[in-house]
Parts: C-alpha cells; sequence; structure tokens
C-alpha cells in the first residue's frame, strides 16, 4: 500500500475518462495513470523487496488516489519521493522507447518534435540531441521557446508568431528524417508534408482531438498512400502500453541519466496558473485545463499534501 505524494496529469487522462481505452469500464471508476510515494504497507510477499517509508513510483490505471494498493512487481523503487522521478513514468518512458525502437536516430538526422516543451517532448528533445541530431521543436509561446533553447533545441517555432509550414520549407527544404508528432489535426498534415524521403513519422498521440466527442479531428488523409510512395516515407503509431516489456531497461536509463544530470526533468506545479500551485486532488480538474489551454513548461505535476491524521 501506498502513499501518493505526487500524481502526474497526462492528455490521455481525458481519452480514459471519456472511456475511449476501455469500453466495458463503466462509471464511477478511477483514473490516472501514475504517481510517486512511500510505502506505508506490505503484504507478505512484497515485505520481502520494500521496506516501510520507501519511496516508489507506480504506473496503474486510478492512480489519482491519496492511498493506493499496487503489486509490488509494478512497483519502481526509487533513491527519494521527488516529483521529477515522475515525469519519467510515463512522458519520459514513451520518448525514450519510441525514439529507440522506432526513430532509428543517428548523428545529424533532423528531428523535429510537435509540442516540444510539454511533458513529453521535454525528453523527445534532449533523447534526440543526444542523440547527435538536430532538433527542431514547436511552441506555442516565446517563453517555451526559451526553455526548448535552454535544453539544446536547435530550432524553435512559435507557431502562434510563426509559419511551421513556410519556416520548415525555407529552412529544412530536403525535409526532416523523423517527426515525433503529439498534436494532431494540422500539425499532423504539415508534419506529414515536411518528411524527408525514407522519413518516419512517429504518432504518440493526437491532443486536439482529445476533447473532441469522437476524439479525432479530421486530417488530411485522402492523399495518403501518395505521398508515402513518393517519399518511401512511413507512420508509426506507439501506444506505451504495447512496449511494456521495455519498460523498466528504459526507466533504469532514465533514471540514470536524470541523477548523473544528464536530463533536464522539467516540472511544472501551475504555480502561474490562475488559482495557484495544483494541490490535492480536487486541484487535478484544473491541471487537465491548464494542460489543455496549453500553458504547461513541462510535465504537470499534482502534490498530494500528507494529512497529519492519516486516515492509516
Amino acid at each position: 500500500l501506498f502513499s501518493s505524494r505526487f500524481v502526474g496529469i497526462n492528455a490521455s487522462d481525458i481519452n480514459y475518462s471519456a472511456g475511449r481505452y476501455d469500453a466495458s469500464v463503466k462509471p464511477p471508476f478511477d483514473i490516472g495513470f501514475e504517481g510517486v510515494g512511500d510505502v506505508v504497507a506490505l503484504g507478505l510477499s512484497a515485505s520481502a523487496d520494500y521496506t516501510v517509508g520507501q519511496a516508489v513510483a507506480y504506473l496503474k490505471a486510478g492512480s489519482f488516489a491519496e492511498y493506493t494498493v499496487v503489486p509490488a512487481k509494478q512497483a519502481v523503487p526509487l533513491p527519494s519521493v521527488k516529483p521529477e522521478f515522475l515525469t519519467l513514468m510515463v512522458s519520459g518512458a514513451t520518448a525514450y522507447i519510441s525514439l529507440k525502437e522506432l526513430g532509428e536516430l543517428s548523428e545529424g538526422k533532423k528531428v523535429l518534435v510537435t509540442a516540444a516543451a510539454g511533458g513529453t517532448g521535454q525528453f523527445a528533445v534532449q533523447l534526440a540531441k543526444k542523440a547527435k541530431c538536430h532538433v527542431i521543436g514547436t511552441c506555442s509561446s516565446d517563453e517555451k521557446g526559451g526553455f526548448l533553447k535552454s535544453i539544446g533545441c536547435d530550432r524553435t517555432m512559435n507557431y502562434k508568431t510563426e509559419n511551421v509550414e513556410s519556416v520548415l520549407r525555407k529552412d529544412y527544404p530536403e525535409g526532416v528524417d523523423v517527426v515525433y508528432e503529439s498534436v494532431g489535426g494540422k500539425m499532423f498534415d504539415l508534419a506529414l508534408n515536411s518528411l524527408a524521403t525514407k522519413g518516419r513519422l512517429i504518432v504518440i498521440g493526437f491532443i486536439t482531438g482529445y476533447q473532441n466527442p469522437t476524439g479525432l479531428q479530421p486530417i488530411k488523409a485522402e492523399l495518403l498512400p501518395a505521398k508515402l510512395l513518393k517519399k518511401s516515407a512511413s507512420i508509426r503509431g506507439f501506444f506505451l502500453n504495447h512496449y511494456l516489456s521495455e519498460y523498466k531497461m528504459a526507466l533504469k536509463h532514465l533514471l540514470k541519466m536524470y541523477e548523473r544530470g544528464d536530463l533536464v526533468c522539467e516540472v511544472d506545479f501551475g504555480d502561474m496558473s490562475p488559482e495557484g500551485k495544483f494541490t490535492g486532488l480536487e486541484s487535478v480538474f484544473r491541471a487537465v485545463d491548464y494542460m489543455y489551454m496549453g500553458k504547461n513548461i513541462g510535465k504537470i505535476v499534482v502534490e498530494l499534501p500528507h494529512s497529519v491524521n492519516s486516515k492509516l
């Protein structure tokens, strides 16, 4: 049994709560995918590997809770209870595994990351840089652009003030080799049209569509076969649940990178949001809103204060 200290907000929380991932789940049901906290009680089998008070992270549907029961083999021991570790659980792992398995990154490749200053975009930028790629990041404000430069992004584009399509055409006439795409809609079309010969577009989400009743925004896909054929290009979807065999390895690697100081894990607690820092489960809806308004820089995390009069 874990006492949660920090829980992570994901764009797909809205998909899960709308019943798009598992239509068989009927309300009311628990939501949230990840948390970090400490062990407060142990089952018999867990006592061999864990101790009360130990810091752990967990990936589990229903993690928006003050106390969570997690099977011992699904828990990840941590050096301490820090929100930075939480950024790696879904967001970091998604970037790491998708780029490793599908990106075929190598030195000099041009990589376009959409929503680059977001929870998972920040890792795609840094991991592509570690692979010695040239990284282009789109974002929605100059402040985000500054953050992206600070983590090594070679070219940033504020899509609200710059025409991304014409910048890409002018500065990257040969196209981009890999796109890490999480926006969907018009951005997907633009990314597809910007692919180089043998380019790869990795779809990790399409946030612009999540708030629509159907969860999809139309794309101009009628010419898709011709566009792919003309460039020998490919589109690959990536859903973390299908790569859980790689998960522990990826997390171990990311934790080491962070502890060595090789990885920035930017956390956004919503300090700049109108009602201030996201504290307590009641602020989860504010945190989700904040993400959909495109305000966050880095991973949105909600802090759950420790109750002095614990119910346990």
